[in-house]
């Protein structure tokens, strides 16, 4: 029985097509810029959103800490989302690297931040005061059920960040998957950021890396960012060609992510003692809570589900019983089936099992 693995979509392992471009890539000395391979990564994420210049790095956390530090200087603050992963889960880097401040507001369901508060939160021309000088996205928010945030919103807060001279960026780790929500181009929808991020390990299966794109300007001093975090690579072409192939297929193929997300969804709304709020449900992750008078703990449901049938899901915050779900590359329609019957079956629902599941 394979494991259906649900916890994110960081999960995801190489396809054949990437192993086999691995194996075969044309490599070279990346700190001399004599990689081909990355050389070709990093123009062709270029090109894809409409940027001058491109900059492989090891991590999502590179890229943001990389371009956080890009734009700012010690001493500087910056403007993003208190749920938001820069500000959450990359451990205070900004700060501990970069001397930096962040300046929190609270995330909307929606992902976006509310622009009046953005406005107020920049600093006045103050001797007391750090000085602002970044605004950060997140699109998709994870922090906000995967919310996609569109072209509009995106210009409006780019419309503030010129009217004061600011800089924007987007943690776009999970662009694509935006993008396909929003039925548009990735192009499109960061035109308005001056840099931006992109996971390749997520929902793209690369096994490595990230890309930051931006002007020519901005990569130059990336680049010693990037050096100085300990980043640069010498023959790293052989990760740079599964990237190639993230950037290439993987991308335009995440609607069927989605659409098993909502199938999943959907099912565990319909499931007794599950609530689900599926207004939220828009690309590839949601949330889902087990009610109190569920007849299973929230540790039984997790240690069950992986012993008794090789499914593993995580609690977002256990003590709300609350669970993220992530759909990937390697999760298919009739897995979706086998986890809705696993979790009826576990909590003891007489509900006549989904047909198609996996065995």
């Amino acid at each position: 029985m394979n494991v259906i693995d649900l916890r994110s979509d960081t999960v995801t392992v190489p396809t054949p097509a990437m192993r086999e471009a691995m194996a075969n890539a044309a490599v070279g000395d990346d700190v001399y810029g004599e990689d081909p391979t990355i050389n070709e990564l990093e123009a062709t994420a270029a090109e894809m959103f409409g940027k001058e210049a491109g900059l492989f790095v090891v991590s999502g956390t590179m890229g943001n800490l990389t371009s956080v530090l890009t734009h700012c200087q010690r001493g500087d603050e910056f403007i993003l989302g208190k749920q938001s992963h820069i500000f959450r889960y990359e451990a205070g880097s900004a700060a501990m690297y970069g001397g930096l401040q962040p300046n929190t507001l609270e995330v909307q369901p929606d992902g976006t931040l509310i622009l009046e508060q953005i406005r107020g939160a920049i600093r006045w021309d103050n001797p007391h005061e750090p000085v602002t000088r970044l605004i950060c996205l997140e699109n998709t928010h994870g922090g906000a059920s995967g919310a996609p945030v569109p072209l509009a919103y995106i210009e409006q807060v780019a419309e503030i960040a010129r009217e004061h001279n600011l800089k924007l960026h987007i943690d776009g780790a999970r662009i694509f998957n935006a993008a396909t929500a929003l039925n548009t181009d990735v192009k499109t929808l960061t035109a308005p950021a001056d840099s931006v991020s992109v996971c390749l390990s997520k929902g793209l299966c690369a096994p490595v890396g990230s890309v930051i794109v931006g002007s020519k300007d901005f990569i130059k001093r990336a680049h010693r960012i990037r050096k100085s975090l300990g980043g640069g690579m010498r023959q790293a072409g052989i990760l740079a060609a599964a990237g190639l192939i993230s950037l290439r297929e993987m991308s335009t193929r995440l609607a069927e992510d989605h659409t098993n997300a909502r199938l999943l969804a959907e099912g565990l709304a319909a499931t007794p003692y599950i609530a689900v709020k599926l207004e939220q449900v828009r690309t590839n992750m949601f949330f889902f809570t087990l009610k109190p008078d569920a007849p299973i703990t929230v540790s039984d449901l997790i240690a069950r589900l992986q012993a008794e049938h090789n499914i593993i899901i995580r609690p977002y915050n256990a003590e709300r019983g609350e669970f993220r779900v992530v759909t990937h590359y390697w999760i298919k329609q009739q897995d979706v089936y086998t986890v809705l019957n696993a979790v009826r079956s576990l909590l003891g629902v007489a509900v006549k099992p989904i047909e198609g599941a996996a065995d």
